[in-house]
Protein backbone atom coordinates (compact mmCIF):
# COMPACT_ATOMS: atom_id res chain seq x y z
CA UNK A 1 0.00 0.00 0.00
CA UNK A 2 1.29 3.31 -0.69
CA UNK A 3 1.60 6.38 1.42
CA UNK A 4 -1.66 7.96 2.76
CA UNK A 5 -3.30 11.24 2.06
CA UNK A 6 -6.24 12.05 4.75
CA UNK A 7 -8.94 13.84 2.91
CA UNK A 8 -11.29 15.46 5.94
CA UNK A 9 -13.13 17.47 2.71
CA UNK A 10 -16.66 15.88 2.08
CA UNK A 11 -17.15 17.77 -1.14
CA UNK A 12 -13.79 15.84 -2.48
CA UNK A 13 -14.27 14.53 -5.77
CA UNK A 14 -12.86 11.26 -5.21
CA UNK A 15 -13.90 9.54 -8.59
CA UNK A 16 -12.95 12.28 -10.84
CA UNK A 17 -9.64 11.29 -12.71
CA UNK A 18 -7.90 14.93 -12.22
CA UNK A 19 -8.53 14.22 -8.33
CA UNK A 20 -8.99 11.22 -6.42
CA UNK A 21 -7.85 8.94 -9.50
CA UNK A 22 -4.85 11.08 -9.92
CA UNK A 23 -3.79 10.48 -6.08
CA UNK A 24 -4.82 6.64 -6.62
CA UNK A 25 -2.75 6.83 -9.94
CA UNK A 26 0.36 8.21 -8.13
CA UNK A 27 0.04 5.42 -5.94
CA UNK A 28 -1.12 7.10 -2.70
CA UNK A 29 -4.09 5.42 -0.31
CA UNK A 30 -6.50 7.56 0.03
CA UNK A 31 -8.44 7.26 3.76
CA UNK A 32 -11.30 9.75 3.95
CA UNK A 33 -12.79 11.36 7.02
CA UNK A 34 -15.43 14.15 6.32
CA UNK A 35 -15.70 16.71 8.87
CA UNK A 36 -19.17 16.86 9.81
CA UNK A 37 -18.65 19.10 12.63
CA UNK A 38 -15.80 20.94 15.22
CA UNK A 39 -12.97 18.09 15.82
CA UNK A 40 -10.16 18.31 18.50
CA UNK A 41 -7.06 18.27 17.49
CA UNK A 42 -6.40 15.10 19.28
CA UNK A 43 -8.94 13.13 17.17
CA UNK A 44 -7.75 14.70 14.00
CA UNK A 45 -4.29 13.88 15.21
CA UNK A 46 -5.45 10.11 15.46
CA UNK A 47 -7.08 10.32 11.80
CA UNK A 48 -3.85 11.75 10.78
CA UNK A 49 -1.25 9.48 11.92
CA UNK A 50 1.46 8.41 9.39
CA UNK A 51 -0.18 10.33 6.65
CA UNK A 52 2.13 12.51 4.28
CA UNK A 53 -0.76 14.57 3.03
CA UNK A 54 -4.13 15.98 3.98
CA UNK A 55 -6.87 17.38 1.66
CA UNK A 56 -8.84 19.43 4.41
CA UNK A 57 -11.55 21.00 5.36
CA UNK A 58 -11.68 23.24 8.74
CA UNK A 59 -9.64 20.84 10.70
CA UNK A 60 -7.90 22.25 13.41
CA UNK A 61 -4.28 22.05 12.55
CA UNK A 62 -2.20 23.39 15.38
CA UNK A 63 1.26 23.27 16.74
CA UNK A 64 0.20 20.07 18.60
CA UNK A 65 -0.86 18.19 15.35
CA UNK A 66 1.52 19.87 13.12
CA UNK A 67 4.75 18.99 15.85
CA UNK A 68 3.33 15.52 16.32
CA UNK A 69 2.91 14.43 12.48
CA UNK A 70 6.38 13.79 10.99
CA UNK A 71 6.01 12.22 7.73
CA UNK A 72 3.23 15.25 7.03
CA UNK A 73 4.51 17.58 3.96
CA UNK A 74 1.64 19.14 3.43
CA UNK A 75 -2.19 20.60 3.89
CA UNK A 76 -3.37 21.09 1.21
CA UNK A 77 -6.97 23.46 2.46
CA UNK A 78 -9.89 23.40 0.07
CA UNK A 79 -11.34 27.28 0.38
CA UNK A 80 -9.39 29.88 1.89
CA UNK A 81 -10.38 29.65 5.08
CA UNK A 82 -7.28 29.34 7.61
CA UNK A 83 -8.35 30.38 10.92
CA UNK A 84 -7.97 26.92 11.85
CA UNK A 85 -4.76 26.25 10.82
CA UNK A 86 -1.46 27.27 12.86
CA UNK A 87 0.76 28.65 9.95
CA UNK A 88 3.51 29.66 12.08
CA UNK A 89 3.68 26.25 13.73
CA UNK A 90 3.38 24.88 10.01
CA UNK A 91 6.41 26.74 8.74
CA UNK A 92 8.14 25.57 12.07
CA UNK A 93 7.33 21.48 11.13
CA UNK A 94 8.34 22.40 7.35
CA UNK A 95 4.88 21.34 6.14
CA UNK A 96 3.29 23.31 3.49
CA UNK A 97 -0.12 25.16 3.85
CA UNK A 98 -2.03 25.55 0.39
CA UNK A 99 -5.20 26.96 -0.63
CA UNK A 100 -7.36 26.67 -3.52
CA UNK A 101 -8.56 30.89 -4.01
CA UNK A 102 -11.35 31.81 -7.06
CA UNK A 103 -12.77 28.11 -6.94
CA UNK A 104 -15.55 28.87 -4.56
CA UNK A 105 -16.36 32.40 -4.19
CA UNK A 106 -19.16 32.55 -6.87
CA UNK A 107 -20.88 29.47 -4.80
CA UNK A 108 -20.92 31.74 -1.15
CA UNK A 109 -22.15 35.04 -3.01
CA UNK A 110 -25.66 33.14 -4.71
CA UNK A 111 -25.79 31.80 -1.43
CA UNK A 112 -25.40 35.28 0.03
CA UNK A 113 -28.01 36.30 -1.80
CA UNK A 114 -30.73 33.43 -1.68
CA UNK A 115 -30.40 33.76 2.35
CA UNK A 116 -30.96 37.71 1.74
CA UNK A 117 -33.81 36.98 -0.72
CA UNK A 118 -35.11 33.98 1.99
CA UNK A 119 -35.31 36.15 4.55
CA UNK A 120 -36.83 39.09 3.29
CA UNK A 121 -39.57 37.01 1.08
CA UNK A 122 -40.50 35.28 4.51
CA UNK A 123 -39.77 31.98 2.36
CA UNK A 124 -39.73 29.86 5.11
CA UNK A 125 -43.12 30.80 6.80
CA UNK A 126 -44.79 31.16 3.67
CA UNK A 127 -43.84 27.34 2.14
CA UNK A 128 -44.87 26.07 5.44
CA UNK A 129 -48.52 28.10 5.75
CA UNK A 130 -49.44 27.06 2.07
CA UNK A 131 -47.67 23.49 3.06
CA UNK A 132 -50.34 23.59 6.42
CA UNK A 133 -53.76 24.78 3.73
CA UNK A 134 -53.16 28.39 4.23
CA UNK A 135 -52.96 30.88 1.93
CA UNK A 136 -52.21 34.34 2.11
CA UNK A 137 -51.67 36.91 4.91
CA UNK A 138 -51.63 40.47 4.67
CA UNK A 139 -51.06 40.74 8.07
CA UNK A 140 -47.44 39.82 7.38
CA UNK A 141 -45.79 41.76 4.93
CA UNK A 142 -43.30 40.74 2.63
CA UNK A 143 -40.14 42.59 1.92
CA UNK A 144 -37.79 43.66 -1.17
CA UNK A 145 -33.94 43.61 -2.19
CA UNK A 146 -34.96 46.44 -4.74
CA UNK A 147 -34.63 49.73 -3.67
CA UNK A 148 -32.68 48.93 0.15
CA UNK A 149 -29.41 49.29 1.20
CA UNK A 150 -26.66 46.65 1.53
CA UNK A 151 -23.94 46.41 3.58
CA UNK A 152 -20.79 44.28 2.98
CA UNK A 153 -18.36 44.15 5.60
CA UNK A 154 -15.56 42.46 4.03
CA UNK A 155 -14.88 43.20 0.20
CA UNK A 156 -12.71 40.34 -1.00
CA UNK A 157 -13.73 37.85 -4.02
CA UNK A 158 -16.41 37.25 -2.44
CA UNK A 159 -17.52 40.59 -0.82
CA UNK A 160 -17.19 41.96 -4.25
CA UNK A 161 -19.48 38.96 -5.86
CA UNK A 162 -21.95 39.66 -4.01
CA UNK A 163 -21.48 43.44 -4.59
CA UNK A 164 -22.45 42.75 -7.97
CA UNK A 165 -25.38 40.83 -6.84
CA UNK A 166 -26.80 43.59 -5.07
CA UNK A 167 -26.33 46.41 -7.77
CA UNK A 168 -28.35 43.80 -10.27
CA UNK A 169 -31.45 43.95 -8.06
CA UNK A 170 -31.55 47.57 -7.78
CA UNK A 171 -30.16 48.27 -4.22
CA UNK A 172 -27.26 50.63 -3.09
CA UNK A 173 -23.99 48.95 -1.64
CA UNK A 174 -22.31 50.08 1.10
CA UNK A 175 -18.98 48.87 1.71
CA UNK A 176 -16.50 48.36 4.58
CA UNK A 177 -12.84 46.82 4.62
CA UNK A 178 -10.23 49.33 5.31
CA UNK A 179 -7.74 47.23 2.63
CA UNK A 180 -9.66 47.59 -0.42
CA UNK A 181 -8.84 51.31 -1.90
CA UNK A 182 -10.41 50.88 -4.86
CA UNK A 183 -13.99 51.42 -4.22
CA UNK A 184 -15.37 54.01 -1.64
CA UNK A 185 -15.72 52.63 2.05
CA UNK A 186 -17.76 53.62 4.94
CA UNK A 187 -17.08 53.30 8.83
CA UNK A 188 -18.36 50.62 10.53
CA UNK A 189 -20.88 52.21 12.29
CA UNK A 190 -21.98 54.47 9.14
CA UNK A 191 -22.70 51.20 7.63
CA UNK A 192 -24.55 49.66 10.34
CA UNK A 193 -26.58 52.82 10.80
CA UNK A 194 -27.65 52.99 7.53
CA UNK A 195 -28.12 49.35 5.67
CA UNK A 196 -31.18 47.65 5.75
CA UNK A 197 -29.19 44.65 5.02
CA UNK A 198 -25.70 43.71 6.54
CA UNK A 199 -23.53 40.68 4.97
CA UNK A 200 -20.66 39.41 6.21
CA UNK A 201 -17.37 38.21 4.59
CA UNK A 202 -14.48 38.60 6.82
CA UNK A 203 -11.78 36.18 7.97
CA UNK A 204 -11.95 34.96 11.34
CA UNK A 205 -9.37 36.38 13.66
CA UNK A 206 -8.92 38.01 17.43
CA UNK A 207 -9.31 41.17 15.50
CA UNK A 208 -12.80 39.94 13.74
CA UNK A 209 -14.32 37.80 16.46
CA UNK A 210 -17.55 38.81 17.41
CA UNK A 211 -17.40 41.85 15.09
CA UNK A 212 -21.36 42.12 15.10
CA UNK A 213 -21.69 41.88 19.49
CA UNK A 214 -24.98 42.99 21.16
CA UNK A 215 -23.66 46.80 20.93
CA UNK A 216 -23.09 46.59 16.66
CA UNK A 217 -26.81 44.84 16.68
CA UNK A 218 -28.01 48.19 18.99
CA UNK A 219 -26.68 50.21 16.10
CA UNK A 220 -28.37 49.21 13.07
CA UNK A 221 -31.47 50.10 11.72
CA UNK A 222 -34.84 48.39 13.11
CA UNK A 223 -36.19 45.51 11.32
CA UNK A 224 -32.45 45.06 9.26
CA UNK A 225 -30.89 41.79 8.49
CA UNK A 226 -28.30 40.28 9.05
CA UNK A 227 -26.50 37.43 7.01
CA UNK A 228 -23.30 35.42 7.69
CA UNK A 229 -21.71 33.26 5.15
CA UNK A 230 -18.10 33.55 6.33
CA UNK A 231 -17.14 32.56 9.98
CA UNK A 232 -20.36 31.55 12.70
CA UNK A 233 -17.41 33.22 15.26
CA UNK A 234 -17.90 36.69 13.67
CA UNK A 235 -21.08 36.73 14.92
CA UNK A 236 -22.46 36.63 19.28
CA UNK A 237 -24.97 34.31 18.50
CA UNK A 238 -26.69 34.76 22.01
CA UNK A 239 -26.50 38.54 21.22
CA UNK A 240 -28.20 38.10 18.01
CA UNK A 241 -31.56 35.97 19.34
CA UNK A 242 -31.79 38.20 21.71
CA UNK A 243 -32.10 41.17 19.55
CA UNK A 244 -34.53 39.02 17.57
CA UNK A 245 -36.56 37.85 20.01
CA UNK A 246 -37.25 41.61 21.02
CA UNK A 247 -38.05 42.74 17.98
CA UNK A 248 -35.81 44.61 16.96
CA UNK A 249 -33.83 42.93 13.97
CA UNK A 250 -36.13 41.56 10.91
CA UNK A 251 -34.53 38.19 10.64
CA UNK A 252 -31.17 36.74 9.67
CA UNK A 253 -29.79 34.58 7.56
CA UNK A 254 -26.69 31.92 8.97
CA UNK A 255 -24.54 29.85 6.94
CA UNK A 256 -22.00 29.30 9.54
CA UNK A 257 -22.81 29.06 13.40
CA UNK A 258 -20.50 29.72 16.48
CA UNK A 259 -20.41 25.94 17.10
CA UNK A 260 -20.73 23.04 14.03
CA UNK A 261 -22.87 21.59 14.38
CA UNK A 262 -25.33 23.57 16.26
CA UNK A 263 -28.04 21.01 16.74
CA UNK A 264 -31.27 22.28 17.95
CA UNK A 265 -30.79 26.18 18.01
CA UNK A 266 -32.86 28.80 19.33
CA UNK A 267 -32.55 30.46 16.44
CA UNK A 268 -34.52 28.32 14.35
CA UNK A 269 -37.63 28.85 15.82
CA UNK A 270 -38.11 32.14 14.96
CA UNK A 271 -39.97 33.22 11.54
CA UNK A 272 -37.22 35.40 10.42
CA UNK A 273 -34.29 33.29 10.40
CA UNK A 274 -33.03 30.78 8.22
CA UNK A 275 -30.18 28.61 8.92
CA UNK A 276 -28.24 26.29 5.98
CA UNK A 277 -25.12 23.87 7.16
CA UNK A 278 -22.18 25.75 6.31
CA UNK A 279 -22.77 24.69 2.60
CA UNK A 280 -22.35 27.96 0.79
CA UNK A 281 -19.22 27.24 -0.95
CA UNK A 282 -20.42 24.28 -2.19
CA UNK A 283 -21.74 23.68 -5.77
CA UNK A 284 -20.87 20.92 -8.43
CA UNK A 285 -18.69 24.09 -9.97
CA UNK A 286 -16.67 24.58 -6.62
CA UNK A 287 -16.28 20.76 -5.73
CA UNK A 288 -14.58 20.12 -8.56
CA UNK A 289 -12.14 23.34 -8.78
CA UNK A 290 -11.36 22.90 -5.13
CA UNK A 291 -10.52 19.25 -5.97
CA UNK A 292 -8.34 19.57 -8.59
CA UNK A 293 -6.47 22.44 -7.10
CA UNK A 294 -5.95 20.37 -4.10
CA UNK A 295 -5.04 17.32 -5.77
CA UNK A 296 -2.56 19.45 -7.71
CA UNK A 297 -1.02 21.05 -4.69
CA UNK A 298 -1.09 17.54 -2.90
CA UNK A 299 0.88 16.10 -6.09
CA UNK A 300 3.10 18.80 -6.56
CA UNK A 301 4.40 19.13 -3.03
CA UNK A 302 5.18 15.25 -2.76
CA UNK A 303 7.27 15.55 -5.58
CA UNK A 304 9.18 18.68 -3.73
CA UNK A 305 7.60 21.62 -5.82
CA UNK A 306 4.94 24.14 -4.56
CA UNK A 307 2.14 23.98 -7.11
CA UNK A 308 -0.72 26.70 -6.48
CA UNK A 309 -1.54 29.02 -3.62
CA UNK A 310 1.08 28.78 -0.87
CA UNK A 311 -0.08 30.80 2.63
CA UNK A 312 3.29 29.87 4.01
CA UNK A 313 5.77 30.77 1.62
CA UNK A 314 8.50 30.70 4.19
CA UNK A 315 8.59 27.08 4.30
CA UNK A 316 9.65 27.13 0.66
CA UNK A 317 13.04 28.03 2.02
CA UNK A 318 13.52 25.38 4.72
CA UNK A 319 15.51 22.74 3.52
CA UNK A 320 13.62 19.93 6.30
CA UNK A 321 10.71 20.68 3.14
CA UNK A 322 12.50 19.98 0.46
CA UNK A 323 14.39 16.85 1.22
CA UNK A 324 13.38 13.64 -0.12
CA UNK A 325 10.60 11.78 2.23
Amino acid sequence: MGDRVLVTYGGYELEHPECGGALAGAGLELDVHPRAGDRAPAELLDLLGDAVAAVADADPFDASVLGAAPRLRIVARTGVGLDAVDLEAATAAGVLVTITPGTNHEAVADHALALMLAVLRRLLPEHRRVAAGGWRDFSSPLGQLHGRTVGVIGFGAIGRAVGRRVAGFGAELLVHDPWAADVPTVGLEELLARSDVVSLHLPLSEATAHVIDAAALARMKPGAVVVNTARGGLVDQAALLEALRAGRLGGAGLDVHEIEPPGRSALAELDGVVLTPHVAGISDASNLAMSRMATASVLGALRGEAVGEVANPEVLERGPWRRPR
